[in-house]
């Protein structure tokens, strides 16, 4: 399977904290995804911005920009839009991705507000929820694109991903050349 067949998509809408957006970032780079940004945002959206928060990925991410919900659906027409709420009813892992050939386009909510209603309506059977306790109403929009994305890529089976250490080389620990660092 060819990897723009099956490319995770993670869409933002209308963020409005900065270092959750950077964060953000670091895990697009890390899995792979594309990121997608619906303005208006509550910050400026610059490298020098993002860039220490993003732990220097900044440069690595593929992103995009739309300045609002219509051009974000003008220019993504055929797509099918998953979207994670609270008010969703399945869990995340109940959504089979495996079969699923096309990109993954998850959205995930500004921080205060989520996902405008309607459009969980309108796409209300791509909507699911991260299973929690019922003392909180949600998780951190960052923590919770990474758990999505790798509940995606699990199932895919990491595809494009490296499952062993590649900077410093998958002997590494039991080499003991760490013992040699300070």
């Amino acid at each position: 399977m060819n990897k723009m067949e099956r490319q995770v998509n993670i869409v933002l809408y209308e963020p409005e904290i900065a270092q959750n957006v950077a964060a953000i970032i670091r895990t697009c780079v890390a899995t792979n995804a594309k990121l997608h940004i619906i303005e208006p945002l509550g910050f400026i959206f610059k490298k020098e911005e993002m860039n220490r928060a993003s732990a220097g990925t900044f440069d690595l991410v593929e992103y995009q920009l739309y300045d609002d919900w219509e051009d974000f659906c003008e220019k993504n027409p055929s797509i099918d839009l998953f979207c994670i709420s609270r008010y969703g009813e399945k869990p995340h892992s109940d959504f089979d991705f495996n079969s699923y050939q096309k990109p993954v386009f998850v959205m995930f909510g500004k921080e205060s507000t989520g996902i405008p209603k309607q459009i969980i309506k309108d796409n209300y059977e791509n909507t699911f929820r991260l299973p929690m306790s019922p003392q909180t109403r949600s998780i951190n929009v960052a923590n919770t694109v990474g758990i999505v994305a790798y509940e995606i890529l699990r199932q895919w089976d990491y595809p494009t991903l490296s499952k062993t250490e590649v900077q410093k080389g998958k002997d590494y620990i039991m080499s003991e050349r760490w013992k040699d660092e300070k």
